[in-house]
């Protein structure tokens, strides 16, 4: 049963991070309503006669999350009775199935009822949630602790609490990005720092669209400040610990391939791909921060 577990766990979490992508890739795009008013059919057709490009990735999507829904459930289920003894698997197992099915409604509401911006830039932060659960329980199947010697590990109080904040942090400025993506505010801003690097500080004249985006790029710049600050110490702090020690290297090398992609989203003009790859980066950054947490939480026990 362990083999069919390893296995489920890795299926799962791949396509979990195809779900990310393709939701991100169905907001570039603007692809939401590419089967129309209709969920869960498309077109209110099982085969849909007239096929376009938008049509095609959303059907995708739709049919990728709904196949890693059962992926996730059986997951969920079998974890919970055959390694159910194991600290957090049964919440992790219930986490994951519930912000998968919370995203999935979500996602239904999107096209039946015409969600707001503000409502729909909660899907992919739902879905990451999600994600990271499900990573989760695939390193505790795959007894990554045990490779690691994790079990040894005692995080400092200050810098357990650190690392939540830097996680509840993560998760708000997810939320922004998300934001900037619904509300078409991508290129509001054609340079990089500034909004306008000949007038940086002529905040006056920015529109709402301006403001997320701006707001975004200084969430996202203290959380790359953030982040290597607290890497560089916790690597000072627990060098004889592998775990802590190339984790925290890994958690900095992706927030810094993050902050490289939102760059060059805005000097490619939104390139696809570099779209896609900051979906992608941002994901395995929070969880990777998802499973300092769970690290943090034992030791705090």
């Amino acid at each position: 049963m362990i083999k069919t577990l390893k296995l489920l766990s890795v299926v799962a979490s791949l396509g979990m991070v195809f779900v990310l992508i393709g939701g991100a890739l169905v907001t570039k795009t603007g692809s939401g309503l590419g089967c129309g008013e209709s969920w869960p059919l498309c077109e209110g057709q099982l085969f849909p006669a007239d096929v376009t490009p938008e049509l095609v990735i959303e059907l995708s999507h739709r049919l990728i999350s709904g196949i890693m829904g059962f992926v996730v459930l059986a997951l969920s289920i079998l974890s919970w009775i055959f390694i159910g003894h194991i600290r957090e698997v049964k919440f992790l197992a219930f986490m994951s199935s519930f912000f998968l099915i919370l995203q999935a409604l979500i996602g239904a509401a999107a096209v039946m009822w015409n969600q707001s911006n503000f409502i729909m830039a909660t899907h992919f932060g739902i879905s990451l949630i999600s994600f990271a659960a499900v990573f989760l329980l695939m390193l505790l199947i795959f007894e990554i602790d045990t490779k690691f010697d994790a079990s040894s590990l005692i995080i400092e109080k200050k810098h357990r609490i650190e690392i939540y904040m830097l996680t509840l942090y993560t998760i708000i400025v997810v939320y922004t990005g998300a934001l900037v993506r619904h509300i078409e505010a991508n290129m509001v801003c054609g340079s990089w720092p500034f909004c306008n690097n000949q007038s940086p500080l002529a905040l006056g004249n920015y529109s709402f669209e301006q403001w997320v985006q701006m707001g975004h790029r200084l969430a996202a710049g203290i959380l790359v400040i953030w982040t290597i600050s607290l890497a560089v110490r916790l690597m000072k702090q627990y060098h004889t610990n592998r775990v802590m020690y190339w984790g925290w290297i890994t958690a900095m090398l992706l927030i810094i391939f993050q902050a490289f992609f939102g760059a060059m989203i805005i000097f490619t003009m939104v390139n696809l791909w570099i779209a896609l790859m900051h979906a992608f980066v941002i994901s395995c950054y929070f969880a990777m921060l998802s499973y300092f947490v769970l690290l943090s939480s034992r030791s705090a026990k």
